[in-house]
Parts: structure tokens; sequence; C-alpha cells
């Protein structure tokens, strides 16, 4: 079932043959429909952008795409240059929303066909890293509502992400690994950091490194110059260093049932949070099914991944819907 928000183009989107759960008229701010569908169960949701309220901006978009599931938005763009600029869709490409059209032959094609990163990749312009703010003069501009807490490790230059395994063994050390080769073929500066373990010594990777807790801050606080630094958190309890973090859920019957006795609230712990169904092999329905039951949205997927292998073109998704590769 479908959600369509329209404004401009209702009577264009009222043609489309489609079931529709849910459809509303109106200009909303972006808080609105986060609020409204964070929760919201949909197949497709179908955007016109100018019931976005302040569309031209893309920040508002940002606001959408950090809540919801952009693989799931189909964005019909208005025919006005700052929205049709190379700029402004390489910006909604870094954030992973790759449908995007400017008609009803094309809602029609990416409801059947969605895009991948592949398919857009062409319009993709990747942006310059921008110099590392060394003092608080220098941050003046930055975006802080999307940096997370804003604690001083990451005002101080670097976007640190957390990977945290939910159920038990849900490979975060290896996705660790696969996304500081990813990100290092993406031209950006990063280190892994695994907190209170040693498992990244067999990587035989001069840019893995293994930390005890109650260090981790100062290990950060030395590598403020990296652009990213990944953290692998095993079983320490350091989000609040973090600007943001991926939970991994590996969604199998007796990994399901093992994290509930343990912990009967695991899932609603998660409520809000970024959580990735790890070595996925469900299928769409089943994923739907996952959130109805665990009462949680999953913010991505990742098919099993070969490490010995080049995962970038894969991941590249994942690291545009955190807002890495635009940060």
């Amino acid at each position: 079932m479908n959600v369509i928000i329209s404004n401009e183009r209702q009577e264009e989107l009222s043609k489309l043959d489609i079931e529709i759960i849910k459809s509303i008229h109106g200009v909303f701010e972006a808080d609105e429909l986060v609020q409204m569908f964070s929760n919201f169960f949909f197949g497709r949701m179908i955007l016109d952008l100018t019931a976005l309220k302040d569309y031209k901006d893309v920040k508002n978009l940002q606001k959408l795409s950090m809540s919801l599931d952009v693989e799931k938005i189909i964005v019909l763009l208005p025919d006005v240059p700052e929205c049709l600029a190379p700029r402004f869709l390489s910006r909604l490409i870094s954030m992973g929303i790759y449908n995007f059209t400017t008609n009803l032959d094309g809602v029609n094609y990416l409801l059947t066909n969605p895009n991948t990163y592949r398919d857009v990749a062409h319009l993709h312009q990747i942006e310059e890293i921008p110099p590392t703010p060394t003092s608080p003069s220098s941050t003046e501009g930055v975006n802080r509502e999307n940096m997370g807490a804003m604690n001083p490790y990451v005002s101080a230059g670097s976007f640190i992400l957390g990977i945290k395994d939910v159920t038990e063994h849900s490979g975060a050390t290896m996705l660790t690994y696969m996304l500081k080769n990813a990100i290092q073929k993406m031209g950006k500066s990063v280190i892994a950091l695994e907190v209170e373990k040693k498992d990244f010594v067999y990587f035989n990777d001069k840019d893995m490194i293994s930390v005890e807790k109650t260090n981790l801050a100062n290990e950060l606080l030395k590598r403020r110059d990296i652009s990213v630094i990944l953290v692998d958190m095993n079983k320490a309890d350091v989000a609040d260093l973090c600007t943001d973090v991926l939970y991994l859920v590996e969604p199998s019957t007796i990994k399901l049932n093992k994290l509930m006795r343990i912990d009967r609230k695991a899932f609603e712990k998660l409520a809000g949070k970024k959580v990735v169904i790890n070595q996925n092999l469900l299928s769409d329905n089943d994923i739907r099914q996952f959130e109805y039951e665990a009462k949680i949205k999953v913010f991505s997927t990742l098919p099993p991944l070969d490490e010995r292998v080049d995962n970038t073109e894969i991941l590249q998704s994942l690291l545009n819907k955190v807002g890495i590769m635009n940060y």
C-alpha cells in the first residue's frame, strides 16, 4: 500500500492507478511529515516536493532522509531551476534519495523499477572535503542540528560512526572493516577503533586500532583531523561519543529468540534508532512483518557480503543515508 503527499501536483497524482493507504494534501513542515510517517508502514511514498515547506532548501529534505526510509520515497520534482540544478540533484543522491522524477510517467516507472546508485551516479557530484574546524569561529555555517550530540570530539571535525551488534555476532567487526575500505576508496580519510576487544589485530591493518573504553575519548580527540572514525562498540556504551550509530540485527529465528530471552525490551530500546538488517535474505514482505512485530523501522538492509571483494557500490547507499559522504 502506498502514501501520496501532494500539493501543486494533486490533480496529476490523482491519476495514478495504485493502491493508496493514506493521501494528504497541503504544505507541511518536514518535522510534521516525520511525525506522521516515521512509524507508519507503507510500500511507497510519492512526495510532491511542493508539499514540503521551503522545499528549495535541501536541508528540509535531509530531515526526512534521516527519519524515513528513503529507498521507499519517490520525489516528484517541480519544474523550477533550483530543483533541477545539478547541485540540488547531487545532494539528493548524497542523502540516498535515488528515486526522483519530474512527471507522472517517471513516477509509474519508479514504482516498479526503483533506481540504485548505479542509475544516478552520473548525476552525483562528489564534493570536496571541507577544512577541518580548529576553533569555535571556524565552525560557523556548519549545520549543527545534523551533527549528532555535538560533543567536543564531533565538533572537532570527525564524523564518528558507531557500529553495534544487537543480536549476537551480527557482523559489526567485519562490517566495520568493509566500511573502512569503502570509505577509503571514496577518497576520505578514515580509521577504525574497536572498544574493549582485540579482534582488529587479525586484519593486519594499521588503520584499525583496539582501545580501552576509558581511553576512547582521548583516542578520538587525537585523531580529530580524520574525516571519518568508525567505532566497533562491542558491549561498550559509548553512543554519546558518536555522531551516529548503526544497530545491527541478524533476523534469524534463533538469534532473535535468544535476544528476547536476554532482554524482552530490546526492540523497545531501538525505537527511533538506525536499525540495519545485516546479512539480509528476507523478502520485502518479511521485512515489513519484522517491522510490524518489533514495532521499529528498519533504516537499511545489507546482503551477505564477501570481505575479499570490493563492496564499495553496495555500501555506498548506506553511507549516503547516514550522511557521511555529504559531511
